[in-house]
């Protein structure tokens, strides 16, 4: 089996209204991302997503079509796509960074190798730790009223995990995370995140006046620029310190982890590069006594399903302890699949159909498909993301 061809389909799909999400990195309305297929000379087609976004990896929608067209394609065609890390090897050695582009190539290669020999990702991954994936529900870093309304519904849909963004102005972070916990009640898990803006002085007063509401994590309360200070905040608090925004490569998460930085690393494979990468930085955590919670960058269906099938096989990201972002799905107006995946709350599950386990909605491709032109993306509000 040869790779014949690869298509880098560029998409725009819109929040849901009232579903849209805010950080300090600002609001997520819709999402300018790439859908890619990899075909076979053997009739098999390989999905893959790139959730890009230019605030957070540096990578856009028309970047990540030109470095596919130009560049990784030309590399890969030819090649036998069931020799998935031989081939990362490729795209490695014609572009460097780019995460969430070589991520979406590369997920599409494992789908179709178990496609081809008839296993879903998750056994070529050795196997199944888990059944079920618990999911946490994200709250924007909105005004209280709209945060507690966000809460609500996602209560009523089952979630039993929240986690409510801050970041923006210390007073109104606290009265967010108050209000939230007074809804929810005390047997709600509810995490934090930050997203880096909090400074250190800010971050450091924040987790001891949160302590108070039993929160099960601070993701990413300051900037990634010094390793040292994230380790004195985490002496500094009784909170499990969760790393995101630090944590895009293998390096990172031996420098996390080796200066005892974190008690949690976020991942995802849009982030590393793909699954393989997810999976090397998860035993990495789990050689240093680290667990992994699973993020997001607020993906659609074939990039969840992509996440599902590591989640449920690796120990290491311990989905029960941290419940995952498995939800990008449930933010959009579409996720370009078929049949939809299973995703709660309160948990996901993962498809056991062979490869992702998904199917590409031809109708939804076309009606999402960008045509908007380079210029005008650039200029749109679409470049702000979720960072999960």
């Amino acid at each position: 089996m040869i790779i014949t061809e690869i298509e880098a389909i560029p998409i725009n799909v819109p929040l849901k209204p009232g579903l849209t999400t805010k950080t300090s990195h600002g609001e997520h309305v819709d999402s300018p991302y790439v859908i890619v297929r990899v075909h076979a000379d053997s009739g098999l087609v390989g999905l893959g997503e790139a959730t890009v976004a230019p605030r957070w990896s540096g990578e856009t929608s028309p970047g990540c079509v030109a470095a596919i067209e130009g560049l990784i394609a030309p590399a890969l065609v030819g090649e036998d796509p069931t020799q998935v890390n031989r081939l990362r090897s490729k795209m490695d050695g014609v572009i460097r960074l780019n995460p969430f582009t070589k991520a979406a190539v590369e997920m599409a290669l494992w789908d179709l190798t178990g496609k081809a020999v008839g296993v879903p990702v998750y056994q070529l991954l050795g196997g199944k730790v888990r059944d079920q994936l618990p999911v946490k529900m994200v709250i924007g870093a909105f005004d209280v009223p709209k945060a507690v309304e966000l809460a609500s519904q996602f209560l009523d849909m089952g979630a039993t995990c929240l986690k409510v963004k801050v970041g923006l102005d210390p007073e109104q972070d606290l009265q967010r995370v108050r209000a939230v916990r007074e809804l929810a009640g005390p047997s709600i898990p509810i995490g934090i995140d930050a997203n880096c803006g909090w400074t250190v002085p800010q971050a450091t007063q924040m987790l001891n006046q949160l302590a108070e509401f039993d929160i099960l994590f601070a993701e990413q309360p300051i900037p990634t620029a010094d390793i040292d200070e994230l380790a004195e905040l985490r002496r500094r608090t009784n909170i499990p310190i969760m790393a995101d925004e630090s944590i895009f490569t293998l390096s990172d998460a031996w420098r996390l982890t080796s200066n005892r930085a974190v008690d949690v690393l976020s991942v995802y494979p849009g982030k590393h590069g793909g699954i393989a990468a997810t999976v090397e930085i998860a035993h990495a955590a789990k050689s240093a006594g680290v667990v992994c919670s699973m993020g997001s960058n607020l993906e659609l269906g074939i990039g969840t399903a992509a996440m599902l099938h590591i989640g449920c096989a690796v120990s290491t990201i311990a989905s029960e302890r941290y419940p995952g972002d498995f939800i990008g799905p449930h933010y959009h107006e579409a996720d370009m699949l078929k049949t939809p995946l299973s995703l709660g709350p309160p948990c996901a599950r993962v498809s056991d159909a062979p490869g992702l386990g998904v199917e590409l909605d031809e109708e939804q491709l076309e009606k999402y498909r960008d045509h908007s032109g380079v210029a005008k993306r650039m200029g749109s509000s679409s470049g702000i993301t979720f960072e999960g």
